[in-house]
């Protein structure tokens, strides 16, 4: 017996945790939707202002001046950084963001992206694709990161000989989730976790502890799968792109790799003795 109808909703009748909430996660929980499944929005980070005020006064200043050749901006947090001090970027300095959804943030802020790397939506990734900083004369650049962010971007350029300025935009804290999902992810109810970052990473491994295996645990990429696995969690799916499309097109693969398929029983016909007909 054959099946030639088979639904388009692949993800029918899955609950899919989105540790992430705004703009992001209502984006991500439609898109889910539209495979057939029931998103879960559970925010599991959040940002904070940094420690240090006045070192990201000092760097905006010394940015709207004109002081620096380039600013690199690394999340779409810190786009929000930018936009809540008001900050100027003057002609004269350009301005790198680390993927497309960063290089859309500054857009829809009113800033100019000058470079976003094609390929690899990562630190390395720009420095790849950054022809500027592969030779020539050393260059100022004031770098924006989270505090928990690995400062590879930096170390790169410093690396190839030019100054660059690391100042921390902003925090990343976690979020405690309500009893009931933490309840839901124990019994294994809930069908898949996304994992968008190291930071999810850590809130999941902490918060969950123990998750069933038959609940698929999906990374938004290599690097943070990587970063997953040093916090001690299992990963089953990785995103072959870092976005949330790409994410979701993974967990959709794994469904029906592993065989989980809703079908649409109501326009196919069988005969009790022939089989489909």
């Amino acid at each position: 017996m054959t099946l030639t109808n088979r639904t388009q909703k692949p993800l029918k009748g899955w609950r899919v945790l989105v540790p992430r909430g705004g703009p992001w996660g209502d984006g991500v929980a439609a898109d889910l939707r539209a495979q057939g499944a029931s998103p879960v929005i559970a925010p599991m980070i959040n940002f904070a202002s940094t420690k240090d005020a006045a070192a990201l006064e000092d760097a905006l200043t010394a940015l709207a001046e004109g002081s620096f050749d380039w600013l690199t901006v690394t999340s779409a947090t810190t786009v929000d950084v930018l936009s809540s001090h008001r900050a100027v970027v003057p002609a004269s300095t350009r301005i790198a963001a680390v993927g497309e959804t960063t290089a859309a943030a500054l857009t829809a802020a009113g800033y100019r992206v000058d470079l976003v790397p094609s390929e690899d939506n990562s630190a390395a990734g720009l420095l790849r694709e950054w022809p500027e900083m592969q030779g020539g004369p050393a260059r100022r650049i004031l770098a924006l990161r989270s505090e928990i962010a690995k400062p590879l971007l930096t170390e790169g350029l410093r690396e190839l000989g030019h100054e660059v300025e690391s100042v921390v935009a902003y925090r990343t804290i976690g979020v405690p989730v309500s009893d009931k999902i933490r309840e839901d992810v124990s019994s294994g109810s809930v069908r898949a976790i996304l994992v968008t970052s190291g930071s999810v990473a850590e809130q999941v491994a902490e918060q969950f502890g123990h998750i069933p295996e038959e609940t698929l645990i999906a990374c938004i990429g290599p690097r943070t799968a990587q970063d997953a696995r040093a916090a001690g969690l299992r990963v089953d799916v990785v995103a072959s792109e870092r976005s949330s499309v790409s994410l979701i097109d993974a967990i959709v693969e794994a469904a029906l790799q592993q065989g989980i398929i809703q079908f649409d029983f109501e326009s196919t016909n069988f005969d009790s003795n022939n089989g489909e007909k």
